[in-house]
């Protein structure tokens, strides 16, 4: 089992808010593990009672009946509303809850949110819930709950919780990272043909029919000539018009930019990928584009290239950028503008991240070694003439040093395996 104490911990900190507590992130990233056995443990161990824990599993045919809202609810209600003591209600996949009439209001339907929301009234009950399929993802919870809720995001293990659940060599645990990613299932697997298969797999038959089905997408061929252009620029600045540009090119018929822009915004729904926005670091605004996008999941992104382009540059940029995400920043990608000698010229600081009052240049590098890469480098961090932290994050150095511009050079395995690292 591997302990996620990240996730466990915004559990631990959100109990008894008065809040529904809602699981989020992209399928098979341990999320129903989190709540039925990580965090289930946790309370037997502080001495909850086994039968205070209401545990509802809609995927399963033994609990199918409390699909329907109504029956759920009485289900809960009878337990808890004649005694004192404290409930732990758990639904895993409540997407597969359905909307009845409304047996008191004719025309009107009765839904999960609606029954959650009077459960969650109750003073002696905490309820948690999962879910993140076609049918429930972030933006339902936030409409649907109006504000009663607290969301706990989880995310494909990390390279620290990856290394720490494989043992053995740090350097051979992150190649096999780089290719494959971080969900908790391929810890099961025996080799690399288990590894592809389940990837290309889980792509295919998981994410992409959860999307065609949430959206009713009807042109199934250009989501995926989409999502095949996205897994090539991992890391480089795009935007829907070149990208229909590029399919029209291929496919030789119309192609309207709001088409695209709408299949890539339910991927970013999915949680298949994240847009990272450009940032004037100067003018304080942010541009409309071009901006770029990162995969969740690195193995996935690999897997619907058919593992063929393994540019480590760019992996490790994405993978950077998922540490961050999970760390809890926001990022950007920062621009500033360059106009020494008369020139007008936009260069990249790769990562602009934030949380709170704290702010941390990041320039991703997997090799520095020749003069020319130094200096394009070292330049953009210099450019930004402020007291902000500046890390440079390189794979060919063998630890961390600061130069003489206060610019912290820091090796990347270094810099995954320890959160508090000059972050």
């Amino acid at each position: 089992m591997i302990q996620r104490d990240l996730y466990l911990q915004k559990i631990i900190d959100y109990m008894w808010d008065g809040q529904i507590k809602v699981i989020t992130g992209i399928r098979r990233a341990g999320k129903s593990t989190l709540l039925f056995d990580l965090f289930y443990d946790y309370l037997l161990k502080k001495g909850v009672n086994a039968e205070n824990i209401i545990k509802l599993q809609l995927d399963k045919r033994k609990d199918s009946k409390y699909r329907n809202p109504i029956v759920l609810t009485e289900f809960v209600e009878n337990q808890v509303s004649k005694s004192n003591e404290k409930f732990y209600l758990f639904i895993d996949e409540i997407q597969f809850c359905y909307s009845v009439p409304d047996p008191d209001n004719e025309g009107y339907e009765i839904t999960v949110y609606d029954m959650l929301n009077e459960l969650k009234d109750y003073k002696n009950l905490d309820v948690y819930v999962t879910g993140s399929n076609s049918k429930m993802l972030s933006k339902d919870i936030s409409t649907e709950f109006r504000g009663r809720s607290s969301q706990i995001h989880v995310y494909p293990l990390s390279f620290s919780e990856f290394n720490e659940a494989v043992g053995g060599d740090k350097r051979d645990n992150f190649d096999r990272y780089m290719i494959y990613g971080g969900l908790p299932y391929l810890l099961h697997l025996k080799n690399e043909e288990q590894y592809k298969q389940y990837l290309t797999n889980l792509f295919d038959e998981v994410y992409i029919k959860d999307i065609v089905e949430r959206n009713k997408i009807e042109r199934t061929d250009i989501l995926e000539d989409i999502l095949n252009v996205l897994s090539t620029f991992i890391s480089s600045l795009t935007n829907p018009h070149n990208i229909t540009n590029t399919l029209k090119s291929v496919k030789k018929e119309k192609l309207s930019s709001n088409t695209v822009s709408d299949y890539i915004g339910f991927c970013e729904d999915a949680f298949l990928i994240s847009e990272a926005q450009r940032y004037d670091v100067k003018g304080k605004h942010y541009f409309d584009y071009p901006n770029k996008y990162y995969f969740t999941d690195i193995g996935l992104r690999n897997a619907r290239l058919g593992f063929r382009q393994l540019d480590s540059g760019h992996i490790m940029e994405n993978i950077i950028y998922n540490e961050l995400l999970i760390r809890g920043y926001s990022v950007d990608v920062g621009v500033v503008v360059d106009r020494r000698g008369g020139s007008n010229v936009q260069k990249e600081i790769d990562f602009v991240v934030n949380k709170g009052d704290k702010r941390v240049y990041i320039q991703s590098a997997w090799q520095m070694n020749t003069d020319e890469k130094i200096t394009a480098e070292l330049d953009s961090l210099k450019l930004a003439k402020d007291f902000f932290a500046k890390i440079i994050i390189q794979n060919d150095i063998p630890s961390h040093y600061t130069d003489n511009d206060g610019i912290i050079h820091c090796n990347l395995i270094e810099f995954l395996l320890d959160p508090e690292l000059k972050s």
